[in-house]
């Protein structure tokens, strides 16, 4: 298997406090890996080591099959990158960043420009200042400043933070885009579980500091089953039936009223039955799906499912 993307043991210490702790990450050539976490969790520090900015305090960096160290600039060359936000000369047009970028690269087929921006969405713009310019649009401009070389590594920091929705279907159509049509592997990194949950292949989640799971979203979707949950007005009263009356003992009691039931061979009908005959009130009975907020609240929670 081919990563682009392999740290071992990666640790980053600040002020004697470790804020990334032995992070292993893998990500493969030519698929979109979504680093999933809070605010604060060390995604961006991770970022910033593998793309140079800091040095690692232990632990090491391999991209394309090479070692990073601070002589890397070959390899660099190969990446586009946003971290945090990406910064401009307000003053200037979109293609002048895109053409000063270009120079700065020593990058000199200038008639991918134009291609990029329309790539991007942003060919009508490209004669306006960036300071006129949305939120959307200076994410989308970042972008193109990122892949106009044709990177073969993609990393984006929180690239939708503050797009309102029709802006974060653009920039998540865009990415699937260049994954698939364009070969280019993506890094992105964001705290909004359900946007990773529709463009990541693999997920890696990290909280405090340490990356505490890493797997295929194929996977992590066959772990999403499904299960009941019902509104009653006792649950305790409703528990004790499940058990008593038809032997389901898979099921949980959130707060008083709801009841999750993960058993898949029980139908609602039969449930509804039971409780009813017993005189117990169902307000709401439907069929629920595991989201990955789910699944991600499970793991930082040490296996405990919140409620």
């Amino acid at each position: 298997m081919t990563y682009l993307i392999r740290t071992n043991r990666l640790t980053k210490v600040y002020g004697g406090k470790e804020v990334v702790s032995e992070v292993s990450m893998h990500v493969k050539k030519g698929e979109i890996y979504g680093f999933l976490g809070s605010n604060g969790a060390g995604k961006t520090t991770i970022m910033k080591l593998i793309t140079n900015l800091i040095k690692p305090t232990n632990g090491y960096i391999e991209i394309f099959g090479e070692t990073l160290t601070h002589k890397s600039y070959e390899v660099l060359k190969r990446m586009g990158t946003i971290i945090e936000y990406p910064i401009f000369h307000e003053n200037l047009t979109a293609k002048e960043i895109l053409d000063l970028h270009c120079e700065y690269m020593g990058y000199y087929d200038k008639k991918e420009i134009e291609k990029v921006l329309d790539l991007v969405n942003l060919s009508h713009a490209e004669g306006k200042p960036v300071e006129d310019f949305s939120l959307g649009m200076k994410q989308r401009l970042g972008i193109a400043r990122a892949i106009i070389t044709k990177p073969e590594l993609l990393i984006l920091d929180e690239p939708i933070n503050g797009l309102d929705p029709s802006g974060i279907k653009e920039i998540r159509d865009l990415l699937k885009m260049l994954c698939k049509e364009y070969g280019i592997t993506i890094l992105i990194s964001s705290h909004i579980l359900g946007e990773m949950e529709q463009i990541a292949d693999t997920i890696g989640v990290i909280h405090n500091g340490r990356l505490i799971s890493e797997l295929a979203m194929s996977d992590v979707k066959l772990s999403q089953i499904d299960y009941i949950e019902m509104i009653v007005d006792d649950g305790k009263k409703a528990a004790f039936i499940l058990e008593d009356k038809l032997a389901i003992v898979n099921y949980k009691l959130v707060e008083d009223h709801c009841i999750r039931i993960y058993e898949s061979k029980i139908t609602q009908n039969t449930i509804s039955k039971a409780l009813m005959e017993q005189n117990v009130e169902i307000k709401e009975i439907s069929m629920k799906k595991n989201s990955l907020e789910d699944y991600f609240l499970k793991l930082i929670n040490g296996g405990e499912m919140s409620a």
